[in-house]
């Protein structure tokens, strides 16, 4: 018969160290009264004994599960998976667990209910329910943090982000650039739209409504607004959508009237989801660092280390403005407070094409979003 060996328990704790079983649970719940030689020699005997704390014993002395909910819509479904990649990375070591809950309408019945049947450790909103300051409230009530990914700091600069971007279509020669708006409900797409609205303005150039046409961040919807600007005359040179699953529509759009991309019209997106490296041609974006955003908003939380100065660093602006690649730069001695989105530049993109883009009067265009 294999006898396997009995795990050690906090008392057993308590006797080899020679302290009391109160210390043992002031260590392990981090408490400031532990000093630094005694949790030194805690570390020592813990690491020789190969203590686990159970974790559902804490859970009850606390009260509190172990368990951080990922609250989505299932509308951007890349960001999702690289927010979940972030906090995971930064869960490594910790007790806590992840569950991933995907909310539509019912967003604030349902994540009242979880916390009343779970009491989780913390909540994180991915946008658009991050703007919400309903499901935020009720976080509160619970007694709950939460974190709103892409609102509350570390936040990225979206605003900047597509200036910049347009700034770079305008470098190529393109004065004439329609835009794929998100939700007017999403601050976030409010916030990249008046990006656009910026760049342009800063060199006097036609913004007029007829060259803005709203989808819903959905393929389908990127690609009925870009034939609604396409079918301008002139039509734009270049299209900048709001997120990468509409400017993919927007190559689609292209393609179904026989428009060459880039010869005859440039598009761009926005957030550098996997997608938009599969796209032919592939797509200009700009690289939004969700992964890190999501680690940096985690150390917040009870139980989470805080990023080392190699995992904080930042996608920020190379000297002129933009990267080739998209990847971090250097670590910050501190933790970011914003984080910069960096323009990943791929073959959608191209100088205008002489004779191109002449202005004309337009008429007003419709902000559409396909049915249902």
């Amino acid at each position: 018969m294999i006898r396997t060996r009995s795990r050690a328990t906090m008392e057993d704790i308590a006797r080899i160290a020679g302290v009391s079983k109160k210390t043992i649970s002031r260590y392990i719940n981090n408490s400031p009264d532990v000093s630094r030689s005694m949790r030194a020699r805690l570390d020592a005997v813990i690491a020789e004994t190969g203590f686990v704390p159970n974790a559902q014993a804490r859970a009850l002395a606390l009260r509190r599960t172990f368990l951080v909910a990922l609250v989505h819509d299932g509308s951007d479904r890349a960001v999702r998976e690289a927010a979940e990649t972030g906090i995971l990375r930064a869960m490594e070591g910790s007790e806590l667990a992840l569950v991933v809950l995907p909310r539509g309408d019912d967003a604030a019945s349902g994540l009242h209910r979880f916390l009343e049947r779970h009491g989780p450790t913390g909540v994180v909103l991915l946008p658009p329910l991050a703007d919400r300051e309903d499901l935020a409230a009720l976080c509160a009530r619970a007694d709950t943090p939460c974190l709103r990914l892409g609102e509350d700091e570390p936040a990225c600069d979206e605003r900047a982000a597509m200036a910049a971007l347009v700034e770079w279509l305008l470098a190529n020669g393109h004065r004439r650039i329609g835009l794929i708006a998100g939700p007017e409900s999403s601050a976030s797409a409010r916030r990249r739209e008046a990006g656009y609205h910026d760049a342009l303005a800063a060199h006097g150039l036609d913004r007029g409504p007829w060259l803005v046409a709203a989808g819903d961040n959905s393929f389908a919807s990127g690609m009925e607004a870009a034939a609604l600007l396409l079918e301008l005359s002139p039509r734009p040179t270049a299209i900048v959508a709001c997120n990468d699953e509409m400017a993919a529509g927007a190559l689609a759009a292209a393609a179904e009237k026989g428009i060459a991309v880039p010869g005859e019209l440039s598009v761009a997106g926005f957030d550098d989801t996997p997608l938009a490296a599969m796209t032919v041609p592939p797509l200009a974006t700009v690289h939004v660092p969700w992964a890190r955003m999501a680690e940096a908003a985690m150390a917040r939380l009870p139980g989470i280390a805080p990023m080392t100065r190699h995992d904080r660093a930042c996608d920020s602006f190379s000297g002129d403005g933009f990267s080739g690649d998209g990847f971090p730069g250097d670590g910050f001695p501190e933790p970011p407070r914003s984080w910069q989105g960096t323009p990943v530049l791929r073959a959608s993109v191209a100088p205008i094409a002489p004779g191109q883009g002449e202005p004309a009067a337009m008429p007003r265009l419709r902000r559409a979003i396909p049915q249902a």
